[in-house]
């Protein structure tokens, strides 16, 4: 029996279909494992000090594209279907570009203008690239179209006779949805405005060149091909079919493309922000023909928020804690992801779900008009809320120059006492000015010449430029010139981060960690509480009402020096500087030297630093001046504390190499003042003593232990760098209760914590006998010997326990008795 003659072609096959949706979950659960996963694990090896090898990120945009290229190419080449074949070439296509683009990431994100101007000739080369190879397979490979001819219906026949007019309109059409595009992307860049900020003039400027380079290869990404592919089917259902259907291929493929673009953190944010617009782009390329502009100019402004307003390097774990920038980079991200889905709605509701054939005609002068009004209305929106609610301006990093001539201070006296302590620092306070003004005068003159601002220093020779790497390569090869490191700016926020608070009352008796000390003995049996003595302390801030804390000030006008934020009075807007300043000086019995006098300087904003603000509070530190004060005129070097607590270490990330400091902890103790640093709190792994000043031998470092006298697993581990056995010393550092801001008190645990102990241990000693007053080495010698003896956790010993544990845990008692004895 033969088939019926009536009868039509047989179904196609449900597998193809079947096989494009398991691959894109597979595509789309790969890609965001390896992303996010990718950036946790680098977060965690920064937090544990251990820096991200450069083939980490390019091994995972590999793995990553062949694990999604491999499957979706067999989907490109084996179905039958056109629209899962173009598919298959969407998705594959990019991920190429996730796997090439990924290799930028070796770019250090301290260098974010070179790795912004890779990415847009690597996507600028791609997408013209994929626009020649289309072209030269468009004469042989013909876009899909109509069947055979045959019998024609009615409808049919009328849609033929108006195709005419309908292709005459569609260039009109294309500019129009090129308009409903740019209006769609100018709404999803509106959360931006609103959060973020913008980098230096270079920066930005590279931002938007990748941006519309993102934008290009978006468009070969998605091309009119691929369009009529996936919106070929039954008249009528061609809406339908182009805009959830080819959405959400689209989204697929711009997730790929997103996971590619933007420096580790910031590529999070658009990989959130780049898949949903794919609807919106769908529903106006189909009303304009399936043009493929549309994706393009909307992919593009779309990335141009993350990239140009988001700084990738405060995307970070450091930063998690509060409403700082991962939160705002979060809610940009989340907003920008609803307005993405309320344009796919929208758009495809207005432009294509209650229409059936042919797209509506965009090119009415009404709509033409509106589009241009659109636009126009929106660009000035997003003006207004970046200037009313945003954070206007230029926030780009700056440079921090350093001269290849330093002060050479080796004859300086190293008299002893509080008047021969003085007179040594009235010395190297002069020399390094006087080394300063005379070897900066070229350099200033050229800067002048230029119309650049700039901060001169002294304590390093050094000078902060506020200019971006295109003046690098100038000042690098100049002669008065040793190297050029980034000084790294915090961008702005919408809201300011709330300071961390206390919820524990003040203490009725001295902590634990007072008493495993012996400072409660000092007290009450010697006698000593520090005064006499002002330390000094260079961290987050202090709450100067804390009634811990507040009668303590020594006050005078120079006791007080905020060059982050401009403050006036001591504030704390982060909790940590107050907590480890009551732990030297605080009353109420949690300060081992409650009877010592302080002053404080703000080199920590948001719990991040930079070369320049960390020397900006040494240099107060030796030579205090007055609110506004210039720091080489103004200076008052016989107003210098004594002792300087520092919790907080400079890395590679904040743009500090090992060298940085150790001129300025040159000079501090040549002129006779104690540096007291945390080791950092990177353990257990060793060598892990690495951040400046921390490493240096001119400082006195440690580390921490926990009520059992055992080191604890975070404390950093030495030796040192150069070889040199760190820390020094250890301190209770563990669940240590101390000051926070608002007036309460909680417990806080880091070497952090143990570091300002033992500056409030040499303040007693000092105070107890003032001859040790700048006397460094024999401090540091009765601390040492003085010593109680500290466990090594029972882990690794790095090769000796003294690289856990340096001599010992400290004993203020036995220390102020040995000192009183040798007198």
């Amino acid at each position: 029996m033969q088939p019926s003659a009536a009868a039509g072609p047989p179904p196609a096959s449900v597998w193809p279909t079947v096989a494009a949706v398991a691959i894109a979950i597979w595509s789309v659960g790969v890609t965001v494992f390896a992303q996010a996963g990718g950036w946790l694990t680098d977060q965690v090896l920064q937090a544990s000090g251990l820096p991200t090898p450069a083939v980490v990120w390019p091994l995972i945009a590999f793995g990553n594209a062949l694990l999604v290229g491999v499957p979706t190419m067999l989907l490109a080449l084996v179905p039958r279907s056109p629209a899962v074949r173009a598919t298959g070439r969407a998705w594959l296509v990019a991920a190429f570009a996730l796997g090439g683009f990924g290799l930028l990431r070796a770019v250090p994100t301290v260098h974010h203008e070179l790795y912004l101007a890779t990415l847009t000739v690597l996507a600028a080369g791609g997408a013209a690239g994929l626009r020649a190879l289309r072209r030269r397979a468009e004469p042989s490979e013909a876009e899909p179209g109509p069947a055979e001819p045959g019998p024609a219906e009615p409808g049919q026949l009328q849609s033929a006779q108006a195709e005419p007019a309908h292709a005459q309109s569609g260039k009109a059409d294309r500019m129009v949805a090129v308009l409903l595009a740019v209006a769609a992307g100018l709404v999803m860049l509106l959360p931006w405005w609103w959060v973020g900020a913008l980098g230096g003039a270079v920066e930005t400027a590279l931002a938007v060149a990748a941006a519309a380079a993102i934008g290009w290869y978006a468009a070969e990404l998605l091309p009119r091909r691929f369009w009529t592919a996936i919106g070929a089917g039954p008249q009528g259902r061609s809406a339908v079919r182009t805009i959830l259907l080819g959405g959400t291929v689209a989204g697929v493929g711009l997730l790929l493309l997103a996971a590619g673009i933007g420096q580790p953190g910031g590529h999070l944010a658009a990989i959130l922000v780049l898949p949903p617009i794919g609807y919106a782009a769908a529903a106006i390329g189909w009303a304009a023909d399936r043009s493929s502009a549309p994706v393009g100019v909307l992919a593009g402004l779309s990335a141009a928020g993350p990239l140009a307003l988001l700084d990738p390097e405060e995307v970070s774990l450091l930063l998690a804690i509060g409403r700082d920038v991962p939160f705002w980079a979060a809610v940009g991200a989340g907003v920008g992801l609803a307005l993405a889905l309320a344009l796919g709605v929208g758009l495809g509701f207005g432009l294509g779900w209650r229409r059936a054939g042919r797209p509506p005609r965009l090119a009415g002068r009404p709509l033409r008009w509106v589009a241009v009004a659109t636009v126009a209305v929106l660009a000035v929106a997003g003006a207004a809320v970046h200037l009313a609610v945003g954070q206007p301006g230029l926030h780009g990093e700056r440079l921090f120059v350093v001269l290849r001539e330093q002060a050479d201070l080796s004859d300086v006296p190293r008299g002893t006492g509080p008047q021969a302590r003085d007179e040594r620092v009235r010395t190297v306070f002069q020399r390094l000015v006087d080394t300063a003004e005379a070897s900066q005068a070229d350099l200033r003159d050229d800067l002048d010449g230029w119309g650049l601002s700039y901060t001169p220093y002294y304590l390093v020779n050094a000078i902060e430029v506020d200019a971006g790497p295109a003046l690098r390569p100038w000042l690098t090869r100049r002669d008065d010139v040793d190297r050029v490191l980034i000084s790294q700016q915090l961008r702005p926020l919408p809201a300011t981060v709330e300071p961390e608070r206390g919820d524990q009352p003040a203490p009725r008796t001295p902590p634990w960690n007072i008493t495993m000390l012996g400072a409660e003995r000092v007290w009450t049996e010697l006698g000593v509480e520090g005064a006499g003595i002002v330390v000094g302390a260079s961290d987050s801030g202090v709450d100067g009402d804390h009634p811990a804390l507040a009668d303590g000030f020594r006050g005078g006008g120079d006791s007080w020096f905020d060059p982050w934020n401009g403050t006036g009075t001591p504030t704390d807007n982060n909790g940590h500087g107050t907590h480890t300043l009551g732990s030297a000086v605080g009353d109420t019995s949690i300060g081992v030297a409650p009877g010592a006098s302080w002053v404080g300087c703000v080199n920590l904003d948001r719990n991040l630093g930079n070369p320049a603000r960390y020397l900006d509070c040494l240099q107060f530190m030796l030579a205090p001046f007055p609110t506004g004060g210039d720091p080489f005129a103004d200076g008052r070097p016989e107003r210098a504390p004594h002792v300087l607590t520092n919790s907080w270490g400079c890395p590679e990330l904040e743009g500090c190499d090992l060298g940085s400091l150790r001129p300025a902890t040159e000079a501090l103790a040549a002129a006779g003042l104690m540096m007291v640093a945390a080791a950092g709190n990177t353990g257990p792994f060793c060598s892990s003593v690495d951040d400046p000043p921390a490493p240096y031998t001119d400082v006195l470092t440690v580390g921490a232990v926990d009520a059992d006298r055992e080191v604890t697993d975070f404390s950093s581990r030495g030796p040192a760098p150069d070889g040199t056995v760190k820390p020094d010393l250890v301190a209770p550092g563990a669940d240590v209760l101390s000051a926070m801001p608002g007036g309460g008190y909680a417990a806080l645990d880091g070497t952090s914590m143990a570091t300002p102990q033992v500056a409030g241990v040499v303040a007693l000693l000092w105070s107890a006998q003032p001859e040790l007053i700048g006397d460094l080495d024999g401090t540091a010698r009765i601390l040492r010997q003085t010593a109680a003896e500290a466990g090594t956790g029972g882990g690794d010993t790095c090769g000796d326990p003294a690289n856990l544990t340096g001599a010992g845990l400290v004993d203020a008692y036995a220390a102020v008795q040995a000192a009183r004895s040798n007198a």
